[in-house]
Parts: C-alpha cells; sequence; structure tokens
C-alpha cells in the first residue's frame, strides 16, 4: 500500500501508483475528498499540459495547491489522466503491503 499523509491524516491510499519525474501519481479515486477542495491556480508543463490544483484542508490547516494533477494531459502524457500527485509537505509512504508500483520502462523516454 502507498499512503499521502499531511497534518496526522491519510488524504490519500492505493495500492497502484505511477511514480514519474521523483512523483508519486494516485488515482484520483484514492482521495479522501473530504480533505480537499479545488483551487484556480493552474500551472503548465512543457511535458505534460495544464495542471490543475486542489487545496488540503485537514485539522483547521490548509495546505494551499498542495496536489496537482491534469484533466487532459497532452498525449505522451496519456498515463496522467486521473492521477493525482502531491508535494508542499505531504509525505508519500510505501509500506510494506503495497504490490503495484506502475512505472513502464518505454515510458522513460519521454521524461526526465
Amino acid at each position: 500500500m502507498v499512503i499521502a499523509e499531511w497534518n496526522g491524516k491519510i488524504i490519500a491510499k492505493s495500492k497502484q501508483v505511477l511514480e514519474i519525474d521523483g512523483y508519486t501519481y494516485f488515482p484520483l479515486s484514492a482521495l479522501k475528498s473530504k480533505y480537499f477542495e479545488e483551487s484556480k491556480c493552474r500551472g503548465r508543463c512543457p511535458d505534460k499540459g495544464i495542471a490543475h490544483y486542489l487545496h488540503l484542508h485537514v485539522n483547521g490547516e490548509v495546505n494551499e495547491n498542495a496536489a496537482w494533477f491534469y484533466p487532459d494531459p497532452l498525449e505522451k502524457a496519456w498515463m496522467l489522466k486521473g492521477m493525482v500527485s502531491f508535494w508542499k509537505g505531504v509525505k508519500v509512504e510505501k509500506t510494506a503491503g503495497y504490490d503495484n508500483v506502475y512505472w513502464p520502462k518505454f515510458l522513460k523516454q519521454y521524461f526526465n
């Protein structure tokens, strides 16, 4: 199992994740939605497309733009559709029970 945690709470959990460019991407369905709020912030990655951000709300604290996803990734980043990743102090941990960190070797040609 792979978990994402912030401010003492597990905010996402999945057995299947995707690792690209040093970030772990979880399926959007793995999020505990009660902790997330859509942000108006957008960012552009030349390799992946337009990122949409999410704020985290946990235990009365807010971590702005702490998660991002690509609703319509570029063609070469198709595998990121429906996936979300974290930064800004969100801890990602691979526990003893995870069994399927997915990183197809042929995709390395597209990313650093």
